[in-house]
């Protein structure tokens, strides 16, 4: 698998939307992030998981996941290493990634957050009496 597939795969998932976060691309449901490719050129993509999510899937596929180091790890952010991945395995990664966001939307009960701003109308010119 590579980033290509990780994004095809991303997209096909109801709802999601590729958007960039500090020039990164990213992937959102909803208005907020479930999956980056912020680690692609290590050849990584990364999913937003829980601890326990993060720790059955390095427990049972430690060749294709790894917590990210430091402090975004140990929320659950997790690399897969795409070229160790099947379609099956980035697919259901993903799909777990993506489920979980679309809970914690439902359950936060907030709007989704607006990702393009608004460009303002132009006023008609005031007639001059």
């Amino acid at each position: 698998m590579n980033a290509n597939d990780f994004r095809r795969i991303a997209l096909s998932l109801e709802g999601a939307e590729e958007n960039s976060h500090m020039g990164q691309p990213d992937f959102r449901v909803g208005g907020r992030i479930f999956a980056t490719l912020a680690s692609e050129k290590e050849g990584y993509g990364n999913l937003m998981l829980t601890l326990e999510q993060q720790t059955l899937f390095v427990e049972e596929l430690p060749e294709v996941f790894l917590p990210i180091k430091g402090g975004w790890g140990r929320m659950g952010m997790t690399h897969i290493r795409l070229a160790a991945a099947n379609e099956d395995v980035l697919a259901g990664a993903l799909r777990t990634a993506w489920q979980l966001r679309v809970e914690k939307n439902r359950k936060s009960g907030k709007k989704p957050r607006v990702t393009a701003r608004p460009v303002p109308a132009k006023k008609s010119p005031r007639k001059k009496r």
